[in-house]
């Protein structure tokens, strides 16, 4: 699939908004910091969209297994009955933005495609691009949408467990999407041990983006070539498995699959079983 099946430019997104058939708009504004983003959206977003609780909705925040990491993927009925009360079919356009460069809303992507969602797009360069292009911005909830009666796929795209992704260190490339701060060691203030999976590779998502906006093809291909990501089976994951969605959507628009280890540093680190490495 090429890129424009996974990226929607701003320009695009507001012709497709008069068109008969506009895209489902759903806003995920999440931050490390600020993982609830209701305020911002309140505040205005674009005309049409739905708000997203990145760890109500795209997470099972009952979870009590410190092992499945901070945001598990969410239970298959429940994000079944959340995808229906958006309105979404298998075919259904949908659109996610958010405001962090696609961070947040590169996770909604993927679960969306794990659910066997087909035509789900990311807004490049976000609500900000929107409102730099002088677009229309709303502070009015929309009315809620006719539920759909999709029943979803999982499992539509690939994931690991913690020995699939330490066994594929041996045979493919794991990528580690946080920063490489966090990836060496040096530093770690989430989780209870610092450092990466011992075998994995350093691609921290920012790298992915340059002012907001994703990277042309050719930088990216060429940033995934020298990690040895464009060669052989590929796994991503990051610190609790948000930011890791966003490595696997720079690959996808490269036409590359990878597989999401949901779990990721924040699961791994909290089995006093698994190794731990240091340093680049």
């Amino acid at each position: 699939m090429a890129r424009e099946d996974h990226l929607i430019s701003v320009e695009r997104l507001a012709r497709e908004q008069m068109s008969a058939a506009p895209p489902v708009l759903l806003d995920v504004r999440w931050t490390l910091e600020k993982p609830d983003g209701r305020d911002d959206y309140d505040a205005g977003h674009i005309p049409g969209a739905l708000y997203v609780s990145l760890g109500e909705q795209l997470a099972d925040s009952s979870s009590t297994d410190p092992t499945a990491g901070r945001h598990p993927l969410p239970d298959p009925v429940h994000f079944e009955r959340t995808i229906r009360r958006w309105g979404i079919d298998a075919g259904t356009p949908v659109v996610v933005y958010d405001d962090v460069a696609g961070m947040g809303a590169a996770r909604a992507w993927w679960l969306l495609r794990w659910a066997g969602v087909g035509n789900v797009r990311v807004l490049d360069g976000g609500f900000s691009a929107w409102q730099a292009a002088g677009h229309e911005v709303s502070t009015e909830a929309p009315e809620a949408p006719a539920p759909s009666e999709f029943e979803i796929v999982p499992d539509s795209l690939p994931t690991l467990d913690a020995d699939a992704a330490a066994a594929l260190t041996g045979t493919g490339t794991v990528l580690d999407a946080r920063s490489r701060e966090r990836f060496r060691g040096d530093t770690e203030p989430l989780d209870p041990q610092a450092g990466h999976i011992p075998g994995a590779a350093s691609a921290p998502a920012s790298d992915n983006v340059r002012d907001g906006f994703f990277k042309p093809e050719d930088e990216l291909r060429e940033q995934f070539a020298a990690l040895g990501a464009l060669d052989g089976e590929v796994g991503v994951y990051c610190g609790s498995g948000v930011s890791a969605c966003h490595d696997a959507l720079a690959l996808a628009t490269l036409g590359v699959e990878s597989s999401l280890y949901p779990a990721s540093w924040s699961g791994w680190s909290n089995d006093p079983q698994r190794p731990v490495a240091t340093g680049d």
